[in-house]
């Protein structure tokens, strides 16, 4: 919740994510697909979400979540440079081709593994970060299980296969929206279609083709192997709305890209994210025994809802004040909520809460306002 605040944004959706998702549509031919929003992660639609697959280099959501959290933290700086170990560049499968003791910075490691998929990249990189790669596939567990990924368990940071390495797409779902949500730095190197390493002497061409022709694209990650078979996290945003659509096993390259964009396509034709004023103007309240007679409640937060576009015109809202409040009073302190509902059903609750200070009398202003009150009555 506090990344959420610092990033500005607060859609609370209690009642709406409790509702159950759509089935995906039916051209959607993965067999486990999901679509979730990103502020809210309310789940749009879902097909078999919770099917155990390899994820193949999709992985490296978790490890770029990891790599971005370091950086955040001042952990880990963009030009900190990155040794490549005999581990890492014995990954093979995609990779730029690191030599052993070559440096190079964080930005453009990052760079790779996310553009190209870069195994010794990845590897690099988690050796830089937590020592070795088996310390930070710990803490990639470790990270899984507080964003709730019950059915995850990563055995590596590439997604190379490995006996035990599995997830499913709702959890890539919860992984890819931390990313995006809490550290917006990504999508510089997420929304890269083409860009070169070493001074320009190696190419780079995303594997994901949605940032090349889909209207709005900003990632994510894709991923394939033998036994993975086409998997796929994409995110795009249109409107203030960033969806996420994930695909898992898909038979072929079209078949993840065509599910994926089937599903972005859904969710922006049928949701949106719709801002929410109050009915009325919000009185004052009373303060009782303050420097001033009443303070101003206004909203503690931007209320918008995520919300079927046909029930766009059913929002109403309700507000509820305390009557009195005694001095003295803080900025920021509750005075109320104010209800947002939809269809007549509660969707949200916004604080209501004082614009500003309000001191309370000393015992000088007591006296003067007590001899008023008595001067008032004598007229």
């Amino acid at each position: 919740m506090k990344r959420i605040a610092a990033l500005g944004l607060a859609l609370a959706m209690a009642g709406l994510l409790a509702a159950p998702a759509y089935a995906v549509p039916a051209e959607v031919t993965a067999p486990s697909a999901i679509l979730m929003e990103k502020t809210t992660g309310k789940v749009l639609c879902e097909q078999n979400a919770d099917a155990q697959y390899e994820p193949a280099s999709v992985t490296k959501v978790m490890t770029l979540l990891l790599v971005m959290e370091a950086i955040d933290s001042g952990n880990l700086g963009w030009d900190d440079m990155v040794t490549a170990s005999p581990h890492a560049i014995s990954m093979g499968g995609s990779q730029i081709w690191l030599k052993e003791n070559e440096q190079m910075s964080v930005r453009d490691m990052v760079k790779a593994v996310t553009v190209v998929s870069a195994n010794d990249c990845a590897v690099a990189l988690a050796e830089h970060v937590a020592g070795s790669e088996t310390a930070f596939v710990d803490r990639m567990n470790q990270r899984a299980r507080e964003l709730g990924m019950e059915r995850t368990n990563f055995v590596n940071c590439t997604g190379l296969p490995a006996p035990g390495h599995l997830t499913c797409a709702y959890d890539i779902a919860l992984m890819s929206r931390e990313l995006i949500l809490n550290h917006p730095a990504i999508r510089e190197f997420t929304t890269i279609w083409m860009d070169t390493l070493r001074g320009g002497a190696f190419q780079l061409s995303n594997t994901n083709r949605l940032i090349f022709y889909y209207e709005g694209a900003t990632g994510l990650k894709t991923g394939f192997t033998d036994t993975a078979l086409y998997c796929l996290s994409a995110t795009a945003e249109r409107d203030g709305m960033e969806l996420i659509a994930v695909v898992m096993h898909a038979p072929t390259s079209n078949d993840r890209f065509d599910s994926c964009k089937t599903l972005l396509n859904y969710g922006f034709a049928n949701y949106a994210i719709t801002p929410v004023y109050p009915d009325q103007a919000i009185p004052p309240v009373e303060v009782i025994l303050g420097e001033r007679d009443t303070v101003q409640p206004v909203t503690a937060r931007e209320c918008s809802i995520l919300l079927e576009k046909s029930k766009a015109g059913n929002i109403t809202t309700q507000l509820e004040l305390s009557p009195q409040v005694e001095a003295p009073v803080e900025p920021g302190q509750k005075l109320g909520e104010l209800k947002v509902l939809v269809d007549g059903e509660q969707v949200d609750a916004i604080d209501l809460v004082a614009a500003e200070e309000v001191p309370r009398l000393r015992i000088g202003g007591i006296f003067k306002r007590f001899l008023n009150t008595l001067f008032l009555r004598g007229e």
